[in-house]
């Protein structure tokens, strides 16, 4: 076997050159399909689905949050239920008119409500929906205790929510 010749470094070069050049384009583009953030237009985009709720406090928290950040949320997916329907009062807001919105009224896991606790965390709640929506859930909704009182995305926009592009 002849004597091995020691590599040239142009190749090695090369190589490290294309790794750095793919490593760049990658960061430098924005995640497609990701499931929780995208980019548009320079500005952050929240995307919600098939989110059951939470607890209220938190839910406020977070949304106060988005608000404040100026964030855009879109609620798509098959459902939104719960705590989650909160995120229509987050600001610059669209709904999937196919994606199902489950409301109910406050209350406790393990107790009844008293009729004090009801009628507060009735109305911090509807501050957190669209005008649109808070007379409908004020009237309906939140008298529901068990299972909820579902809209879909389409009956959202009728009611004055904007609809998400693409869908």
């Amino acid at each position: 076997m002849p004597p091995s010749e020691p590599l040239s470094p142009r190749p090695a070069f090369r190589l490290v050159a294309f790794l750095a050049l793919m490593c760049f384009c990658a960061l430098a583009l924005p995640a497609r399909g990701a499931p929780q953030y995208g980019f548009a237009g320079g500005s952050s985009v929240r995307v919600i689905g098939n989110d059951t709720g939470g607890r209220l406090k938190t839910r406020f928290a977070e949304i106060r949050a988005l608000r404040s950040r100026g964030e855009r949320v879109e609620i798509r997916g098959r459902y939104c239920l719960s705590a989650c329907t909160l995120y229509l009062g987050a600001g610059n807001v669209c709904v999937d008119p196919d994606t199902r919105f489950g409301f109910h009224g406050p209350g406790y896991p393990s107790r009844p409500i008293r009729r004090e606790r009801f009628e507060y965390w009735s109305q911090r709640m509807a501050t957190y929906y669209p005008p649109g929506v808070q007379g409908w859930f004020l009237s309906r909704a939140r008298y529901v205790t068990s299972g909820y009182l579902t809209l879909m995305g389409a009956d959202l926009i009728r009611m004055g929510v904007s609809r998400c592009r693409d869908s």
